[in-house]
């Protein structure tokens, strides 16, 4: 899935408004010519933009430019100051379990209201060995630190990026719920694991996991 620059990002908002010129780009974006040509090239290599007419100009696709008007509006009522880039990794041994798996955590992150969600992206389900795998870019914003650290425990994501703010501040109080939720739910994966495992099982994993 693609991963775009800020300088992208910048020139997408831009083009919303209509197809422009390199000129018309460099003018109002202040983007030296040279990085501004590379990064349009790189955008015609994604499928995010293309040319029309003469002079030469660059437009948005119609899906693309439907996206990030879909994310503008989403920005401009979302009151959350964290914004979450994460990679969700799903397996099964059945692709219809597996695609069963898919619509409910959907459903969920539709339905949390401590996140906005501006977009989930999947990846198309692959056969690998005798399971069946896909992975989802999620896109979306959460509204205190209580509820990214349950973010971590209930969707178990495999990779997670602050997308902004740079700097941000807790409470203690925010902080305070935050720690409780994540002692709460190390207290019940720890007495999942003691049930499940004998003691020289249990002392082999403590092993490998403090290692």
């Amino acid at each position: 899935m693609a991963r775009f620059s800020e300088e992208q990002k910048r020139i997408a908002l831009l083009l919303i408004h209509g197809p422009k010129t390199p000129e018309e780009l460099n003018s109002q974006l202040n983007i030296p010519f040279n990085k501004l040509t590379d990064e349009l090239k790189a955008m015609m290599k994604l499928g995010v933009i293309e040319k029309q007419g003469f002079p030469t100009k660059y437009t948005l696709k119609k899906n693309i430019a439907s996206e990030v008007q879909k994310r503008k509006k989403i920005a401009e009522t979302d009151i959350n100051k964290l914004r979450i880039r994460a990679f969700i990794e799903m397996q099964a041994i059945e692709e219809e379990l597996l695609k069963k798996q898919i619509k409910q955590l959907e459903e969920a992150m539709e339905k949390d209201k401590s996140f906005t969600l501006y977009n989930l992206d999947k990846a198309p389900i692959e056969k690998l060995d005798e399971y069946y795998s896909t992975y989802f870019e999620l896109n979306f914003s959460v509204k205190d630190f209580a509820s990214l650290i349950r973010f971590m425990f209930f969707y178990g994501p495999s990779s997670v990026e602050v997308v902004k703010p740079a700097k941000i501040e807790f409470s203690a109080h925010d902080l305070q719920d935050g720690l409780m939720e994540a002692a709460d739910m190390v207290q019940k994966y720890s007495q999942a694991i003691h049930k499940l495992m004998n003691r020289d099982e249990l002392a082999k994993f403590n092993t490998n996991l403090y290692k």
